[in-house]
């Protein structure tokens, strides 16, 4: 279907030669005389981009954009004039423009035009259409926290949102240290200012003090120039030192002394640098250990562990589990573009019975992969590697899953789940699960009818 393009000018014959031009380049093109008849155009039909004249009679264009842009937000207008100059281009941009063009036309160029706020127009309806399954990039809250393993972690995280101790996060490879990291950052006061994370298990040690502190023009052979440390660049903000306990022992002394005395001295410089910086640490080994066996300096573990907050692992997180497949489902299900909304009750099973031993990174592989193989619009069992369809309970010793996760249970929790997702629209919802709105509602009367028997 042909775009749809309004035109606005007092000048008739302009008019219609914009409308000659832009048809024969496959627009609709509709046109008016007045910032008036143009507003009542909009009430009776939509359109995909507003040509506007800046001068027109009593009304001019940039008048006009602000009606619009208040009134049709996603609407882009393009104004134009035959008096351009950059003062009424920057005028035409602050009234909502998305662009601003000259008179006489370059055809090609305000062809290139339209075509460029028709693409954004239609970038900014599919990330809306996104925008209730995307993850923010730093949430204030922990995405999937179902379990009570992870409500006390955020009930952690309130507790020290806004000070400036230290926090250790500990738990194994893959659990979502980082994650959790950057929601302790972002639900802050801080949280406007840098968060910035280095793995100091991935930094060669004789480099990793110049990558932290900084460094001088001519401090060691290859320092051809001087350059701010990730200290700097986190300045005000939060530093995160993943894999702390793989720090070499040298190094360790050298950022207790920072810790201690809020201040750095860049390699090869003179001047000390205030620390200004939150810093939180996060480990899978049990630094303890270290420290007995001399691996740790006791003080620095001592200054690290101020507060400190164990991330369970995945198989300790039964009631997480389905939630965080929800959310990676939707998010490959969207980055493929394949109509894929949940799993079957067969393959969650499975999924609820593994044990996770690569936690939360695992599992995200894990949906990558079915959302990949899948044919059908839910993940079946097929779809999932052997490791998980050929895994027994009990073949592994495993920590205690919180309360086993019953068939009723399962398909409750994932009602609930696509009902956040679509924000409580029972259509939208029931239309994603497979089912009409009459039986989305039976089912939740009768999880609802379930649940006060339970209580009584």
């Amino acid at each position: 279907m042909a775009s749809a393009v309004l035109v606005v000018d007092d000048d008739s014959e302009t008019c219609q030669l914009i409308e000659q031009q832009l048809e024969q380049r496959g627009y609709d093109v509709d046109w008016r005389l007045s910032a008036a008849d143009a507003l009542a155009a909009l009430q009776e039909r939509d359109y995909d981009v507003v040509l506007a004249d800046l001068n027109m009679g009593q009304t001019n264009g940039l008048d006009l954009c602000r009606r619009i842009a208040e009134n049709y937000t996603d609407l882009p207008i393009i104004v134009v004039s035959a008096f351009g100059n950059m003062a009424a281009a920057i005028s035409a941009l602050h009234a909502g423009a998305s662009d601003f063009v000259n008179k006489p036309f370059d055809w090609a160029q305000l062809e290139a035009s339209i075509g460029a706020a028709l693409r954004r127009r239609a970038l900014r309806e599919k990330q809306r259409r996104l925008e209730p399954v995307g993850r923010p990039t730093a949430p204030r809250t922990l995405a999937c926290a179902d379990s009570a393993a992870m409500r006390r972690v955020e009930e952690l995280l309130a507790r020290v949102a806004d000070a400036d101790t230290t926090v250790m996060l500990s738990g194994e490879s893959g659990c979502g240290k980082e994650v959790v990291a950057r929601a302790l950052h972002a639900r802050g006061r801080r949280a406007s200012l840098p968060f910035v994370a280095v793995n100091c298990a991935a930094v060669p040690p004789h480099l990793l003090e110049a990558e932290l502190f900084g460094h001088v023009r001519g401090a060691f052979t290859d320092a051809s120039s001087t350059r701010r440390g990730l200290f700097q660049e986190a300045a005000g903000g939060t530093l995160l030192l993943d894999e702390i306990g793989d720090m070499p022992r040298d190094m360790q002394p050298k950022l207790l002394r920072v810790l201690q005395e809020r201040c750095f001295r860049p390699v090869g410089g003179n001047e000390l640098v205030p620390l200004e910086s939150r810093v939180i640490t996060a480990t899978h080994r049990r630094l303890e250990d270290d420290v007995a066996k001399g691996r740790f300096r006791e003080d620095l573990f001592f200054r690290l562990n101020v507060v400190h907050i164990p991330i369970p692992a995945l198989r300790e997180r039964g009631a997480d589990i389905l939630s965080l497949s929800e959310q990676f489902i939707l998010e490959f299900a969207l980055r493929m573009t394949k109509p894929v909304h949940g799993v079957s009750r067969a393959a969650a099973e499975k999924l609820l019975a593994y044990d996770w031993p690569g936690n939360v990174r695992q599992l995200r592989n894990v949906i990558e992969r079915a959302v990949t193989l899948t044919r059908r619009d839910q993940i079946d069992v097929d779809d999932l590697p052997d490791a998980v369809t050929r895994h027994r309970a009990g073949a592994v010793a495993q920590p205690a899953i919180e309360a086993p996760v019953t068939l009723d249970q399962l398909e409750k929790l994932h009602i609930q789940r696509v009902l956040n997702v679509y924000k409580g629209n029972k259509t939208r919802a029931a239309k994603s699960l497979g089912i009409d709105r009459r039986t989305l509602y039976r089912m939740l009367d009768r999880h609802q009818a379930n649940a006060a028997a339970a209580k009584n």
